[in-house]
């Protein structure tokens, strides 16, 4: 039977298995359709048509008998399991094998059954088993396969990638025949990146109840085929942004996990073809492949050039690849990279995201290609939720999000609420995470509008003085800005709980007016001056205006003299800083501060045996001045001491004989207080 040439010419009512050429039954011969001639003699009427019937009306029965018997042999060939699970070359030799015969039967099943879903992975398999066994006719039944994949696309990816998994020869003449329709290839490449995503394999259930689990090296082989074939390429525009995001996810777990199963069918692929040694390897291909579609060959350079690839088959370095892959896309290619992120803020939003990481720093390095304004909010949430993440990396990915949500206006008001987590992240012992979180605040408030709660205020200004002896000078400045911005922005009734705080900035603040780094004693001044207007000190405020910082201490002491001890628990760790002018401003704070230590001779010992120590500074300096200072606290200490503030009984009675000795007396004193 030869369907293609004897379509045109067999009658309309006729299905074309049930026509048969006369000469394959009763040797040569030309078939009716070929003598019209025949067809149109009358034929005389017989009284008993069952008994009379002519010998060409015998055969035509005959011939109707055995088509009939071939459809119910092919149908029961193709439900029975047990025959479908037949080797290609057991059923080549059967007539039923034959390649039109087969074909044109599976046609007809098809026109007759395509509406049955369960009956649909059994087609698709005996199709493939056919074209395993009739290499010469590949194209025979495209037209079959696209009505399968038309009517139930699941059914037939997914038994193809069952079937196929290696994707021979049959299965890439099925791919390319159902792909080969735009409508039919955006269903079936979005079917393939589903199972992409799934790690190391995707469960779906097809129609005839088949829960075979379907593995994602199987649909990445299959797409590396596609992609080969030079065909449907608008349909891979539509699909990319999925493709792309689940190829990089199929990277990184067939990195750092590899099942036995998927490696045993890594090694079946390779006898078939030339492949990388490794799944990750291919997958990287494969995204390669898929760029070079959409013409990015530019990426593919610079991730080259950058050495991005291997980079990206690291699972440790694997999220930095990730997001040098979103630079690079950015600043190419900008649509692409925002089709992309609406997938991933879809993945980022389950509650379990096995690829969040990554996810979010190819989210992070896009953001700035994106408009803020449309998306911001949901990538808001998106950041806040992953805001507490157990993994350091993930918090510091988050935080760079934010900085760049915070400087526009509108999405700064919205992050208002993320304030106190803000200020919990300033205690962390990460210090590029406590920078950001600096960074961001400072950002939050620089909007007058914002207005901090008492017990917010409370904890910020607490959490933020040690920060102003940071080893890195921006978070130093980042730090001490925003310690002046809560004063000024902080509710008027915690203006009374916020003052002790306040109140301990003042000698910090002090020292680091002295600070190396001219923006950072600029930003203290400022800081100090704002301190002193808030506690109400006129006189250190006229001070600090007129720059007379050598009068400070002086000031202070003058007037907090019970906070004396106080205030030199904190000068103490300012004496081992590694600015020079930090230790002289400390070490002449101390030496003052001593003064008003009389009747506290312990704690005046402390500071002396302190300053002993800064002797030998390698700063010539600060050794003369810790010398100098502790002769001065040395005559204090003496000058404290009961012996001689109580002068013995004699030189007592003396004085009143001769009252001349008073001043002598006082005199004696004086020099060796002061010697």
């Amino acid at each position: 039977m030869k369907p293609e040439r004897d379509t045109e010419q067999r009658p309309p009512r006729v299905p074309k298995l049930a026509w048969l050429k006369e000469g394959e039954e009763e040797g040569p011969g030309a078939a009716p359709s070929q003598q019209p001639e025949e067809a149109e003699q009358p034929q005389p009427l017989q009284e008993d048509p069952g008994r009379d019937r002519t010998q060409e009306q015998d055969r035509a029965r005959g011939r109707f008998r055995r088509a009939a018997q071939m459809v119910c042999q092919f149908t029961r060939c193709i439900w029975r399991e047990e025959t479908i699970a037949m080797g290609a070359g057991g059923m080549a030799n059967s007539d039923l094998c034959n390649a039109e015969t087969s074909a044109a039967l599976l046609d007809l099943l098809v026109e007759n059954g395509v509406s049955s879903a369960e009956k649909v992975p059994a087609f698709v398999r005996y199709i493939h088993r056919w074209l395993t066994a009739n290499v010469c006719a590949e194209r025979r039944l495209d037209r079959t396969l696209l009505a399968l994949v038309e009517a139930h696309p699941v059914d037939v990816v997914v038994t193809l990638l069952r079937s196929a998994p290696c994707c021979d020869r049959a299965a890439v003449s099925m791919w390319r025949a159902i792909i080969s329709l735009r409508t039919t290839a955006e269903s079936v490449l979005t079917i393939l990146a589903l199972v992409l995503g799934s790690w190391p394999a995707c469960s779906m259930r097809t129609s005839d109840g088949d829960e075979t689990e379907v593995f994602a090296l199987a649909a990445t082989v299959a797409l590396w085929k596609i992609l080969h074939l030079l065909c449907c390429t608008r349909a891979v525009r539509e699909c990319f942004p999925n493709l792309f995001v689940h190829l990089l996810f199929q990277v990184f777990f067939s990195t750092v996990q590899m099942p036995e199963e998927v490696d045993t069918l890594w090694r079946e692929c390779r006898k078939q073809r030339s492949l990388p040694t490794k799944p990750n390897r291919f997958a990287v291909l494969t995204l390669k492949a898929l760029l070079h579609r959409l013409r990015c060959e530019s990426v593919v350079v610079a991730l080259e050039r950058k050495c991005g690839w291997d980079t990206l088959l690291n699972a440790d370095t694997h999220h930095y690849a990730v997001g040098l892959l979103a630079r690079e896309m950015g600043s190419v290619c900008t649509p692409w990279c925002c089709s992309i992120v609406c997938c991933l803020l879809e993945l980022l939003s389950e509650e379990m995201c096995p690829w969040e990481l990554p996810a979010m720093a190819f989210l992070v390095e896009a953001l700035v290609y994106l408009d803020v304004r449309e998306c911001g909010e949901s990538v808001l949430q998106i950041l806040s939720r992953h805001l507490w993440s157990e993994c350091p990396e993930m918090r510091r990915q988050v935080l760079r999000g934010l900085v760049v949500l915070s400087q526009d206006a509108v999405t700064a008001k919205r992050m208002g609420s993320l304030t106190e987590s803000l200020v919990q992240l300033l205690w962390d012992a990460d210090g590029e995470l406590v920078r950001r979180t600096v960074s961001i605040l400072g950002f939050l408030f620089s909007d007058k509008d914002i207005q901090l709660s008492s017990p917010t205020a409370l904890q910020l200004a607490e959490a933020l003085q040690p920060l102003f002896d940071n080893a890195d000078s921006s978070v130093q400045l980042s730090s001490i800005l925003l310690f002046r911005g809560v004063m000024v922005t902080g509710e008027k009734e915690g203006k009374k709980a916020l003052k002790p705080h306040v109140r301990q900035s003042l000698l910090p603040l002090f020292f680091h007016c002295h600070d190396e780094n001219q923006r950072v004693a600029e930003a203290s001044g400022e800081a100090l001056l704002c301190v002193a207007g808030f506690l109400k000190r006129k006189d250190l405020q006229k001070i600090v205006k007129r720059k007379e910082l050598w009068k400070f201490s002086e000031c202070l002491l003058e007037k907090e003299r019970s906070r004396v001890a106080e205030y030199l628990r904190q000068a103490l760790p300012y004496l081992e800083s590694p600015q020079e002018p930090l230790r002289e401003a400390a070490l002449r704070f101390m030496g003052m501060a001593g003064r008003y230590m009389r009747g506290q001779p312990e704690e005046l010992q402390d500071i002396i045996e302190t300053l002993q120590g800064l002797r030998n500074d390698t700063s010539p300096a600060i050794s003369s001045l810790a010398l100098q200072s502790c002769r001065v606290l040395e005559a204090a200490q003496r000058a404290a001491s009961p012996q001689l503030q109580q002068p013995p009984d004699w030189l007592c009675g003396a004085c009143k004989s001769c009252p001349a000795l008073r001043g002598s007396l006082w005199l004696c004193c004086l020099s060796s207080g002061e010697a």
